[in-house]
């Protein structure tokens, strides 16, 4: 199960390293994307090992093509997808493009999410955090609704 939060650097080849505890649930190829979350200070990578990225996929194949919003949603997820192999030493290269889109430089904050992880730019990571800090009632009614 991918859970828990680490930090770390971002090499100068763009290279982050990917907790050893993660590394039997994610596999040796991780497929590193676009989030799903929306824009601005919530821009983050989503990394799913190569089973969960099919599952997404066989989702995916039941979206009609004239679901114009949500195609373009997967357009955006597809377009930056990239299938990373980590090295000998536990790290995936992240694509300069994802690096730009999710505002990771120095310091990425890896999220375990259970069955994918995210990858934030600790500064994105921290704001998103303080702009969260409660779980709201409404959150805890919403999540109840779905049964959760």
């Amino acid at each position: 199960m991918l859970i828990s939060s680490f930090e770390h650097s971002v090499d100068a080849k763009g290279r982050v390293f990917i907790p050893a505890k993660w590394r039997d649930d994610l596999g040796d190829t991780i497929v590193i994307t676009r989030d799903m979350l929306g824009g601005g200070d919530t821009r983050c990578l989503f990394g799913m090992s190569m089973p969960v990225w099919n599952e997404m996929l066989e989702r995916f194949k039941r979206v009609a093509i004239s679901d114009v919003p949500a195609q373009n949603a997967l357009r955006m997820m597809f377009a930056g997808a990239c299938d990373c192999e980590l090295d000998k030493q536990g790290r995936v290269l992240l694509s300069a493009g994802l690096r730009k889109y999710a505002g990771i430089d120095k310091e990425a904050v890896l999220i375990g999410m259970g069955n994918r992880i995210e990858i934030w730019s600790r500064e994105r990571w921290e704001s998103h955090c303080a702009a969260n800090e409660e779980i709201s009632g409404e959150t805890l009614k919403y999540l109840t609704e779905l049964g959760i």
